[in-house]
């Protein structure tokens, strides 16, 4: 029996169910990176920003996460070089998905109860992302950021639902202005570690 359409997973149902001594037997994430490219880049170096935002409030499978990193990942490797950007999947799949299953075969009404007991087995693992939250950034060099665009969007296909492409003025992933960096004050320049923007874009 293959697996179900993701389109039946798609909207928000029900309390969260997470893997717990509770929840066993639940089968990995088929997302297992997280970063990909040149992780330990400086903020100088990859001043640029991008980030994909989704516009809805649904269920993202584990399996559209990793589509859409490999699509992004060929495409920036093949644009910049493995070396040329800073991928990093912002969201992580921990809600877990269940099936009923149900024979199909003949004589079925004899070996199965139909809705009775009807509490599914788990099957694979989702995240529940909310409207303006962040599903993946990209840090690189400013000339690059329209090849970053242009990687989203294509990973944008893999995903139920609109997403939107931001691009940011900020330096890398951090709060900093762009405009900061155009005069360094030396090797003891210090940036905010990480830029969180949930909340800060509005779908129009």
């Amino acid at each position: 029996m293959g697996r179900r359409p993701a389109r039946c997973y798609r909207f928000w149902s029900g309390k969260p169910f997470p893997k717990s001594r509770y929840n066993r037997g639940v089968p990995d994430a088929r997302i297992r990176i997280y970063d990909a490219g040149r992780k330990k880049a400086r903020a100088e170096d990859f001043s640029g920003c991008v980030h994909m935002v989704s516009l809805e409030k649904e269920q993202i499978t584990s399996e559209a996460l990793e589509a859409a990193r490999i699509a992004c990942n060929k495409y920036l490797i093949k644009k910049m070089g493995k070396d040329g950007f800073h991928l990093r999947c912002r969201v992580h799949p921990w809600h877990v998905l269940r099936i009923n299953k149900m024979l199909s075969c003949a004589g079925a009404d004899r070996l199965q109860t139909g809705m009775r007991g009807a509490f599914g087995k788990p099957q694979g693992k989702a995240c529940r992302v909310k409207i303006n939250q962040i599903l993946y950034s990209v840090r690189c060099a400013r000339k690059n950021v329209p090849h970053a665009m242009e990687a989203f969007r294509r990973g944008k296909f893999k995903f139920p639902g609109r997403q939107k492409n931001r691009r940011l003025r900020q330096v890398g992933f951090h709060q900093a202005h762009q405009k900061g960096i155009s005069k360094p004050q030396g090797r003891r320049q210090t940036y905010p570690r990480w830029f969180q923007c949930q909340g800060y874009h509005q779908p129009r």
